[in-house]
C-alpha cells in the first residue's frame, strides 16, 4: 500500500481522507442504528402498562424520553396525554422530525463522498494524462515519468470506485432503515394516542 502510495504521489492523498471518512461513518452508524437501540420492541408494552398503573408522571416521561428515539416520541405524547388527540399528535410528530433529523446525521457526508469519489479519481486520471504528455519529449518518452503518469491515472480511478461504491451501497441501506424506523415510530406512537383516548385498548 505504501508502495502505491508512493508511486501515485499527491492525487491519492484526497481520496484516501475519503476512504478514512467513509469507514468511520459506515462503522458509526452500523453502531448506531441498531434496530434494538433505536426502536426496542418492548418498550410501547411497558409504557402503556406504566400509565394504566400509575400514570404519566415527571419521573416516568423523562425515563421513557432517555431510554430511545422511540421513547423521545413517546415521551413527547405523554407529555401532552391529558391534552386533545390534535395536541398530543402535533407534540408526537414535532419530535419526530428532531429523531428523523439525528437519526439522519452524518449521512449526508457519507452520500457526499459515494458521489466525489469518483469524481476525485477522474481528477487523478487527468493528473496522470498530464504526466503522460509531458513525457513526451524531443528525444523520445521519459519511460520513467510516462510510468508515472499511467500509474497516477490508473490507481486514482481504481480507489475512486472502490470507494464510492461500498460508500453507495451503506447509504441506501441506512436510509432504507432510517425509512423502516420511521414507519415502525409512527405505528406505535399512534397506538399510544388511540390507547389513551379510548379508541383502542393496550
Amino acid at each position: 500500500m505504501f508502495a502505491i502510495i508512493q508511486a501515485v504521489g499527491w492525487p491519492i492523498w484526497p481520496l484516501l481522507l475519503a476512504s478514512v471518512i467513509a469507514v468511520a461513518l459506515i462503522i458509526e452508524r452500523s453502531v448506531s442504528l441498531r434496530r434494538s437501540r433505536v426502536v426496542p420492541g418492548d418498550l410501547l408494552d411497558k409504557v402503556l402498562a406504566d400509565l394504566q398503573q400509575h400514570g404519566a408522571s415527571g419521573d416516568m416521561i423523562a425515563r421513557v424520553a432517555s431510554h430511545s428515539p422511540l421513547g423521545r416520541v413517546l415521551a413527547a405524547g405523554l407529555r401532552n396525554v391529558n391534552s386533545s388527540r390534535e395536541v398530543m399528535k402535533e407534540s408526537i410528530e414535532d419530535c419526530g422530525r428532531a429523531v428523523l433529523h439525528e437519526l439522519e446525521r452524518f449521512l449526508t457526508t457519507l452520500g457526499t463522498i459515494a458521489a466525489i469519489s469518483p469524481l476525485l479519481g477522474l481528477f487523478g486520471t487527468i493528473v496522470g494524462m498530464i504526466d503522460i504528455f509531458a513525457s513526451q519529449g524531443v528525444g523520445g518518452a521519459n519511460p520513467q515519468q510516462l510510468a508515472q503518469g499511467i500509474s497516477i491515472a490508473l490507481y486514482t480511478t481504481g480507489l475512486g470506485l472502490i470507494i464510492a461504491i461500498p460508500a453507495t451501497i451503506f447509504w441506501r441501506h441506512f436510509r432504507a432503515l432510517i425509512d423502516s424506523f420511521v414507519i415502525d415510530m409512527e405505528q406505535q406512537a399512534i397506538k399510544l394516542v388511540e390507547v389513551v383516548h379510548g379508541e383502542r385498548r393496550g
